[in-house]
């Protein structure tokens, strides 16, 4: 009994603090904890009139429905293809950017975060129009640019192997200006005595970026990346829909697990199916974490998440 008379003291003591955490535990536990019960659903065959603890029980049936169906492959390919180079690019570049904006005056500095910023905020229905405003055949920006040095048009939503490409560009402009904006963040936070050191020493920009920014940054970019890595099973639904504009050509390259599941759930509405892939995705996602978490733990201790 006495670890718990040290739990209560130690709750009497920070009762300020965990009264103040009581709202965001309460938002985390009702739309985060609680709807995991919903889980239960890729083990029924669900039907809405016997309700959750009503439907009949079917086991992995669900799984086995998306393991075996001929589009298994090709959709857990995509997804960890673009993932794989979504965190790669994106952490390579948003570095870079970071880096480059840290060399910036305060004068120019709020005019390019602005512009960079700017495209996180856009839903992908609102890019996914841009996307057609550059990629169409008749009107597109692209074709007309095309035209005007004698080139013949192309069909870009017919034609599957630009889009790997587009794909992952589309996503770094999204993407970059956040992430580069959190490494920033980290850059500033270095104490600039280590600076003034390297200068004194005669060091070079280059020279303090290697041997003081970076490795200074590295605890945030592992944080980053293993976060990362835990949705490296997820692909973005919006990106993935509305930017190649759910063309059934470009379904090799473009379609992820979720395109898929939204897919088959308009055409057969199986409830039971889309949560057991879900529920897939979630392990997946959660083992990549621990796993990585592991590796890096194994590395270098300082730079694991716990």
């Amino acid at each position: 009994m006495q670890w718990l008379a040290r739990e209560w003291k130690h709750v009497k003591k920070n009762r300020e603090l965990l009264l103040l955490s009581l709202p965001g535990f309460i938002y985390k536990f009702i739309f985060y904890y609680l709807p995991l019960v919903g889980l239960v659903i890729a083990f029924q065959n669900y039907n809405y009139t016997k309700g959750l603890f009503g439907s009949k029980w079917v086991g992995l049936h669900n799984f086995k429905f998306f393991f075996t169906s001929d589009l298994a492959w090709r959709v857990t390919r995509n997804t960890i293809f673009y993932n794989v180079a979504f965190i790669v690019l994106t952490t390579v570049f948003a570095l870079v950017m970071a880096l480059l904006l840290n060399e910036l005056s305060k004068r120019w500095f709020k005019v390019h975060q602005t512009v960079m910023f700017l495209p996180y905020f856009l839903s992908w229905v609102v890019v996914g129009y841009i996307a057609t405003g550059f990629f169409d055949y008749q009107h597109g920006a692209l074709n007309t640019v095309l035209a005007s040095f004698g080139v013949d048009p192309t069909n870009w939503y017919q034609k599957a192997s630009y889009w790997p490409t587009i794909m992952i560009v589309v996503q770094l402009w999204k993407a970059v200006g956040f992430q580069a904006l959190i490494y920033y963040a980290g850059i500033i936070a270095i104490d600039p005595s280590y600076y003034e050191a390297a200068r004194i020493d005669g060091a070079t920009k280059w020279q303090m970026i290697r041997k003081i920014t970076l490795p200074l940054l590295t605890p945030l970019v592992v944080i980053l990346l293993i976060m990362a890595v835990g949705s490296i099973f997820r692909a973005d639904f919006g990106l993935f829909y509305y930017v190649p504009n759910d063309s059934s050509f470009l379904y090799p390259v473009t379609d992820v697990i979720d395109t898929y599941v939204v897919r088959s759930l308009r055409t057969i509405g199986d409830v039971s199916m889309s949560t057991a892939v879900g529920f897939y995705q979630s392990v997946v996602g959660l083992v990549l974490v621990l796993v990585t978490n592991y590796i890096i733990k194994k590395i270098n201790e300082e730079n694991a998440l716990w």
